[in-house]
Parts: C-alpha cells; structure tokens; sequence
C-alpha cells in the first residue's frame, strides 16, 4: 500500500481540533531496524489523513540502523509511513492499539524482507502484501502471454482461465482471512476495499437491458463496505481515494448532482464525529477552490447547511465564511444580476437592466492593469468579428478613476460599445464588493433576462459558451 509521498501541508484551519490523540500513560514505542540506514540519518514518522499525508514525528538513526519513535501519549490508530532520508521509497505500515511493537527490514525490499515483533496486525499486513507480491509475479507473464494474442485466438481462453483462478485465489485469500479474524483492523481494510459485485441488468419493457442499471447500481451501493462509523479508516490511504471516486467519478460534475452526493455522504459521515468534521471540511473547500465554473454553488450550499452545525470552527472563521456566501450567493450562475446603473463616457447614465440585447457581457477592467490591457483588445476583436453579430452587447465597467486615461484607452482600443465608470470612490468599492471584485479582468455572461449564464471566463471561451446556449434554447423549444 506504497503511494507516493506528498508535500505536507499546513495544519487543516477547521480540523485543529480533529485531528487528536487520546492520552494514554503506557504511549507509543516502536523501534524500525532498517538495514541500509546510516547512523544520523533523519527519518520521519508520517500518517495518511484524508487525501493526504501528514509528518507526526522524526528520529534518528543509531549506528545499528535502528529509529524509536517513542511518547507518552499514543497515536490515532489507523495506516502510517515510515519515510527514510529517500523520501520516494518508504513503507506502510499499521498503528495499532498496543503501539508497542518493532519492524525490522532491509531498504532495498521492505515488504519482502519484514520481520514483525509484538503486532498481529503488522504480521497480516505484511503477509498480505508478499501474498500480494507472490500473485502479481505470476500475473506479469500470463497477462503479457493474453495480450500477445489477437480476439478469437483458442489460446485466449488458456490464459483468461489462469489469470481468473489467480484471482479467485486472491478473493479467498480475503475471505478466509476476515472469516479466521472478524476483529482485525485488516479484515475491515478487506472489506472497505472490497468491489461492488454487480448483478445483470434487468430486462425492459422493450426487451432490451436496462443500460443504466450498472451504473445507477454501482453507485447506490459503492460504500456497503465502508464502516464510516471507524474513524480509522479517515487514515489509510483507501478513505480519500475512496471519497475522490465517488465525488468525480460517479456524480454528475453539475452543482445540483454534487450537492446531493455531498449531503448523502454527510449523512453517512454522522456516524461518527470525526468523520463528520472531515467530510465536511473536504466537501467545503474542496468546492471553494475549484477550477470548474459554477462549483461554487456547492462551496454556498455546504457553508449555508453545515456551517451552523460545524462547531469547531472558530467565530473569525465562522465570520468569515458567513460573509463570503452573503457574497456569492447573489452571483450564482442562474441568478439574476445585480442592477449596474453608472454614467458613460459624456457623463450619461447607462443601466445594465435597459440594455436590449439577446447577450450581455459585463466586463470589470482597470485601464491600467497588464492582464486589462492583453484580454480588453482580445475582447475588442471577439466583439467586432462574431460576438456582435450573435446579438452580444457589451458593457464595460472602469474599476478605477482616471478618467482620461480611460477614455484615451477607450478611443486607442476602438471599444465601440457601453463604457461606464463610477466616479465616487464609495460606489465603486460597493460595486466591486456587489460583484466579487477583487482583481480585474472579470467577465460576466448574461442572458437576454440579465440571468448570469457565466462568469469568471475569458473572451475567447464567449464564442463557444454563446453557441451551446442557443443550442440549448432550440433543444427545449423543441
């Protein structure tokens, strides 16, 4: 269960309370002898938590090779590393709940060359893994053999047949295994990573499979293994791969479908405390910081539903995020946008809610900002050569006060459409503030309803994005 170590991270703001260890008098002594470490060689002890891992401890070598990590307080149970100075070749193993054992191994092969001393867990660890090991040496030819055929060879069949009985062995394994030991923190990790066997799909009406069925079967049962009750489990590197798959892989990546998985799994996750505040944590920021357009509907939704629930959030936080929904939330793609109404270049008032067009683009921009000066000429250009001929208007909103400047920049880029400023300082900190403003470009995607469409876009996705709305229209008038 070798992954690749990743960069450390700062403390989790909302977990600092999350991650604890309950305090016991006996503590944690677990002595590693690894054959290859040199004296004075800085080692470091390491969990998985989440989708990630975390440095828990370090020690050093002695001149036998071996590193004690030693406390009076023991370790959360659950999947940690040890990592040597070669921070690409590490191994797993488990904390159990004596916390009292010793590993010894060599760095050229630690799976294959561990002895365990004190733990029965560790022991059906490391047994399963060089079972594991023994089994993917048989695979590699067989499975080299299978692929040098073409479809229809007879020696498919041979080769299929063995590769499914190694399989088949590797199952038993697992069963025979969690049957002889029901209490094991290894059976559970057995069960937690076992697949969802789908039955056929059914018959239809119209005599054909229902080819949904799969997939709708697949999801609906994706964590009848998973014991979210264990909180164990939040530190093996299966609980955020786990988490991932079922979020991206399986949930349509609209806002709507998101946000009904991440209440499903919150439900889950209320099984137990810590589970509760990861799961949230992640669902939370995870959506904040997407890439994707709209995700941050999700971000509202976990903060409007969960945030009074989340009491481990400190109230600077909690204020905070209160105030950044209080933002976003009028800007969510489907609402309508808030009003603008500034006055031109002659000193006339424009108001967003007059403009009489199919499109609207609203672009926030500084006259004096580098990305302005590359992104407002590449916009100029979209207008003129398609955007204006779809029925696009644009509106074009000074986010400073330099006024001729502005208007220089107006007539040197050829900006033939709605240009406005807001004069007063105060009104121009209210708009920005009004639309989430706190670094310019920003393009905003409005329909002829004033309905945000899109945002935070650059002019070259206009054409594209302005094409698959009409073809949305046309599909519903259809």
């Amino acid at each position: 269960m070798a992954t690749k170590l990743t960069k450390t991270l700062s403390a989790f703001t909302l977990l600092s309370s999350a991650i604890v260890f309950a305090g016991n008098p006996e503590g944690y002594n677990i002595k590693i002898t690894a054959k290859g470490l040199k004296e004075g060689d800085k080692c470091l002890l390491a969990n998985y938590y989440g989708d990630k891992q975390y440095i828990k401890d370090s020690a050093r070598a002695n001149a036998k090779g071996e590193v004690i990590f030693k406390g009076t307080e023991k370790y959360a149970q659950g999947v940690y590393l040890f990592v040597p100075p070669n921070k690409n070749k590490y191994f797993d193993f488990i904390m159990d709940e004596g916390q009292n054992f010793s590993l010894e191994t060599d760095t050229l092969d630690f799976v294959k060359n561990m002895k365990v001393k004190g733990s029965d867990e560790n022991k059906f660890f490391y047994d399963y893994q060089n079972f594991m090991s023994s089994k993917q040496k048989q695979v590699e030819p067989l499975r080299a053999k299978y692929n040098s055929f073409k479809k229809g060879d007879d020696s498919l069949k041979f080769y299929q047949d063995k590769l499914t009985t190694i399989d088949k062995d590797v199952k038993d394994y697992k069963i025979n295994f969690i049957k002889n030991n029901p209490k094991s923190f290894v059976s559970k990790l057995f069960r937690t990573m076992e697949e969802v066997e789908i039955p056929e799909a059914p018959i239809l009406s119209n005599g054909r499979k229902d080819s949904t069925f799969a997939y709708h079967y697949y999801k609906t049962h994706f964590f009848d293994n998973f014991d979210f009750s264990d909180d164990r489990l939040l530190r093996t590197p299966i609980f955020g791969n786990k988490i991932k798959q079922y979020m991206e892989k399986l949930t349509p990546q609209t806002p709507d479908s998101i946000n009904i998985s991440c209440d499903y799994l919150v439900t889950k996750a209320r099984a137990n405390k810590e589970m509760f505040k990861y799961i949230v944590y992640w669902l939370t920021f995870t959506y904040e910081d997407s890439k994707i357009m709209g995700m941050d509907a999700v971000f509202y939704h976990m903060v409007d539903k969960y945030l009074p629930e989340s009491d481990w959030v400190d109230s600077t936080h909690r204020e905070k995020m209160k105030d950044r929904i209080r933002t976003i939330g009028p800007l969510l793609i489907g609402k309508k946008a808030p009003g603008i109404n500034m006055p031109d270049s002659l000193g006339k008032n424009v108001s967003l809610y007059d403009i009489k067009s199919k499109y609207t683009v609203v672009i926030f921009w500084d006259h004096g900002c580098s990305h302005c000066k590359k992104e407002v000429p590449k916009l100029v250009e979209a207008y003129n050569t398609k955007l204006k001929a779809k029925g696009v208007q644009v509106l074009a909103v000074e986010t400073e006060d330099k006024p001729e400047d502005w208007k220089k920049f107006i007539r040197d880029n050829k900006m033939n459409w709605l240009n406005v400023h807001q004069p007063d300082e105060y009104s121009r900190a209210v708009t920005k503030k009004i639309y989430d403003i706190y670094s310019t470009p920003v393009i905003y995607l409005l329909d002829e309803n004033k309905t945000i469409k899109a945002k935070r876009i650059d002019s070259d996705q206009l054409d594209g994005l302005i094409d698959m709305l009409d073809k949305e229209k046309d599909k519903n008038k259809k």
